[in-house]
């Protein structure tokens, strides 16, 4: 759902792979923007991720103001590189003078080498959870047919930004990849994304207790903070257990507040309404129907398979392709 970057600054959602060296790349891109240098960075960016810092001042602005808020880079903690479509990141983790907390560096370059993502932050932690123990009363089935790729999910933030936020601390967002992307075609097209208009399943049996279903897919590029949700379902589940299923398409929600439903019965279509930067499913369980107010709570799904191994009951992880046992 919500990205939450605070001094930050970037240009993609999911990102990718090719042969250059990105880790030489990225010390290069770190150290110029370190000493200042931001010209020759600029001047290494996509005109998309030009225009979405608006102009050189601004791009100086903001290395002022990090200069300012963080101080200087004192060490490095660690170096990574990562291939995520058509993008390779340079990650970089460091100690900071005016910070206690280690700053993440990231760029993310395209095929051509050009800076296509770049933000700067202080490294999340996961929330402090009462309920790192807990056992999932509810027999979970995954909540869609088929196979999809959980692109975050896991107890890490690393493996999952959602970790940072109490409620949505075991969250999950799934899509749908084919040879390693989430879409094919024009990527501004919410038809080009492979897990457009998928079914959404009930992951147990439980009660509608809220839904809202009439609200605007959003195009690629723009969000819905006011709703973070989008169009969604709040199912109770078994005592204390709340699911919630996130971005569903507009108008293709089908149960009402206060309908039983069985687990595998269909509650609408994924899509892209809400605080959402492409089309996706999110998970999570909560210890109360309000979004703004309550405790996540692990998700231990039954009888699925994972990178094609079948697992019993377990919890998926980001980077794995997931699907119901057949």
């Amino acid at each position: 759902m919500n990205r939450p970057l605070l001094t930050a600054l970037f240009c993609s959602f999911t990102l990718p792979a090719f042969a250059q060296d990105a880790l030489d790349m990225g010390r290069e891109r770190a150290e110029a923007f370190l000493a200042g240098d931001i010209e020759t960075i600029w001047a290494d960016m996509t005109p998309q991720m030009q225009e979405g810092l608006g102009s050189l001042d601004d791009f100086s602005a903001f290395h002022q103001q990090v200069s300012d808020q963080l101080g200087d880079e004192t060490a490095i903690l660690d170096e990574s590189t990562t291939a995520e479509d058509d993008f390779e990141v340079y990650t970089r983790i460091g100690e900071w003078s005016s910070i206690d907390t280690p700053i993440i560096m990231q760029f993310a370059f395209d095929p051509d080498g050009m800076i296509g993502g770049f933000f700067i932050q202080p490294q999340p932690e996961a929330a402090p959870s009462a309920y790192l123990d807990y056992q999932t009363k509810s027999d979970l089935r995954l909540p869609f047919a088929g196979e999809w790729h959980v692109f975050w999910g896991g107890r890490d933030i690393a493996d999952n930004y959602h970790a940072a936020n109490s409620a949505q601390r075991f969250a999950y967002d799934f899509v749908v990849e084919e040879d390693g992307q989430s879409f094919s075609g024009d990527p501004e097209l919410l038809g080009s994304y492979h897990c457009w208009g998928h079914e959404i399943l009930a992951p147990a049996d439980g009660q509608v207790i809220a839904m809202v279903n009439d609200l605007p897919d959003q195009p690629i590029g723009e969000t819905d903070a006011e709703n973070p949700a989008g169009n969604h379902v709040i199912l109770a589940l078994a005592e204390g257990e709340f699911a919630f299923l996130a971005h569903m398409q507009q108008n293709s929600i089908r149960v009402q507040q206060g309908q039983d439903v069985s687990s595998g019965d269909v509650l609408g279509l994924c899509g892209n309404s809400g605080n959402t930067s492409e089309p996706h499913l999110h998970f999570h369980l909560q210890t109360t129907p309000d979004l703004m107010d309550g405790e996540g709570l692990p998700a231990q799904f039954e009888n699925y398979e994972a990178d094609g191994h079948p697992i019993a009951r377990g919890e998926p992880v980001r980077g794995q392709t997931v699907a119901p046992a057949t």
